[in-house]
């Protein structure tokens, strides 16, 4: 059996333009109910990947954003 092999990370290429910190990401559109059981069990499970795309910023619709304000709203514990 072969032993892994492990390399050290360094860091990226001096060439890497470091004026330019931010790097456009490539968007992808999918349905909600396409990625929504993978995400349920993820968090359910709590897997540790989730944790790193909690600040990640998501496009919803204003329908769907009104909607869930509504639920959190009335899904609040009663007095």
């Amino acid at each position: 059996m072969n032993a892994p092999q492990l390399r050290i990370y360094y860091g990226p290429p001096a060439s890497c333009d470091q004026e330019q910190p931010y790097v456009e990401r490539e968007e992808v559109r999918v349905a909600l109910g396409d990625i929504l059981p993978a995400l349920v069990d993820a968090y359910q499970s709590r897997r540790a990947w989730l944790r790193d795309f909690q600040d990640e910023e998501v496009v919803i619709s204003a329908d769907l954003h009104e909607l869930i304000l509504a639920y959190r709203f009335y899904r609040r514990p009663s007095a």
